[in-house]
């Protein structure tokens, strides 16, 4: 099983957490990973992009000219691609493009992405994450302490105090354990949570 120093909001270490290897010690399956981003990403598209094609555009059933003897080129519709006013070629039409992806694939993706976090030493565990108010330049101060500049925070509870501290903060996104994805893992660069949410991954996934 893997350690990792625990730290207080000061950025000091105040005593070493076991973290469980069913979730953080998996053999990381990139593959895997890149499925679920790529379902991710796949899945937030909303896919109502529509166009006309040379069917459904208005107007075009006469013959502009005719066949012969004009000098002009044969055109048979003003409505063909060709024309102003006329067509999409293979015109995009609403689409669904969601990717699915099996419950098992979508836990083993997440637990290789947070291994692989704690494997390159970016998984920071905090005490505990609480502020009195509403203050970014103290959230701004913690990360500081911790020496991270593009986080991720998971939470194990939605403190709107500690959530709206961060909201200000470019690169930074607060999550909480059950809202925490492997894109956001992977984007956000260091994961920085608290042991409590650490408890609770460990109770969903192991």
């Amino acid at each position: 099983m893997a350690n990792v120093s625990v730290y207080n909001m000061k950025g000091e270490t105040v005593g070493t957490l076991e973290l469980n290897d069913a979730v953080f010690g998996v053999e990381v399956n990139e593959h895997l990973v890149h499925m679920a981003v790529v379902a991710q990403l796949a899945n937030k598209r909303q896919g109502t992009q529509s166009a006309k094609t040379r069917a459904e555009v208005s107007g075009g059933g006469k013959k502009p000219w005719r066949q012969k003897g004009t000098g002009h080129a044969r055109q048979g519709s003003t409505r063909a691609p060709q024309w102003t006013g006329g067509g999409i070629v293979f015109a995009p039409k609403p689409r669904d493009y969601t990717i699915k992806l099996n419950k098992k694939e979508k836990r083993l993706a997440l637990k290789s992405a947070l291994t692989s976090r704690v494997i390159e030493g970016k998984f920071i565990v905090v005490d505990q994450i609480a502020m009195d108010e509403i203050k970014t330049k103290n959230f701004k101060a913690m990360l500081d302490a911790l020496n991270v500049n593009k986080a991720l925070v998971v939470l194990d509870s939605n403190d709107q105090n500690v959530v709206r501290s961060a909201r200000n903060i470019e690169n930074v996104k607060t999550a909480l354990t059950n809202t925490m994805n492997v894109y956001d893992i992977l984007k956000y660069n260091t994961v920085v949570t608290t042991k409590a949410a650490v408890e609770t991954i460990v109770e969903v996934y192991a």
